[in-house]
């Protein structure tokens, strides 16, 4: 099994062993990727630890924010890779204007796919529909669960037993889309939404790069709304509280 999950194209054949699947990129055409970010970014710096092995099948080449004050331009401009900003609030409610001032930016650096790592705007229809299948983006939730906003309080307020996180294809509504992956955590009962948002997010940073280089390597298939992997699938299942009820009856016979 290849390193994180995904497989890749080294000189003398891939990483399992088998011929590459028809028109995958070889490690010298990488698809020249995009992150776009509104805070801290700390997905952003998943996808770029990741990135930074030469056979990872994305290049990151620009990290853009619409805020100036992103911690996470520091932290990209710390590992050496470019970054842009074009900062939202002057373009008002003409967000065209500023998803084109946007793509000047994107453009000018040679820029494929996009990956959304804590991107607070949500894109017009034509940008979507200009970046089809090519935008992608990661969300704190299992999908279609929890839309949009406090996802953890939400999830608590309704006493679910599992949470998580959801990657998936941008589509023009809100957190809609195909979904590419998704990992799942256990609620527990003594979890407070700071608790159940660092669990989900240790999953997030696994899950995004291995999503990323998945779409990156042409491994997703899209049927309707649909995205079907070739990845191997998991095994066994994530069941919370645990289905054991034996224990219960012996702890309630010794009462």
């Amino acid at each position: 099994m290849p390193r994180c999950g995904w497989i890749i194209c080294r000189r003398g054949g891939w990483d399992d062993g088998r011929d590459p699947p028809h028109g995958a990129p070889s490690v010298t055409s990488r698809p020249r990727t995009a992150i776009l970010i509104s805070g801290r970014g700390s997905n952003m710096a998943a996808l770029l630890q990741a990135a930074a092995d030469p056979t990872y099948p994305a290049e990151i080449v620009l990290v853009l924010s619409n805020r100036a004050d992103a911690a996470g331009l520091d932290h990209a401009r710390a590992r050496g890779i470019p970054t842009a900003l074009v900062e939202s609030r002057p373009f008002g409610r003409d967000r065209a204007a500023f998803e084109q001032a946007m793509e000047t930016e994107l453009h000018g650096h040679g820029v494929t796919l996009i990956a959304l790592a804590g991107f607070m705007r949500v894109l017009t229809e034509g940008f979507v529909a200009r970046w089809r299948d090519r935008l992608v983006n990661i969300h704190p939730s299992l999908l279609p669960a929890f839309r949009g906003l406090d996802t953890h309080a939400r999830a608590l307020a309704a006493g679910v037993k599992l949470h998580g996180c959801t990657v998936h294809l941008v589509r023009p509504g809100v957190d809609e889309g195909p979904i590419l992956a998704q990992a799942a955590v256990p609620v527990r009962p003594d979890d407070t939404e700071a608790t159940l948002a660092a669990r989900v997010l240790a999953e997030e940073h696994r899950l995004y790069p291995a999503a990323l280089a998945w779409l990156a390597a042409r491994l997703v298939r899209i049927e309707g709304d649909i995205a079907r992997i070739a990845a191997a699938p998991a095994e066994g299942a994530l069941a919370n509280p645990l289905p054991v009820w034996g224990t219960l009856r012996r702890n309630a016979g010794e009462r």
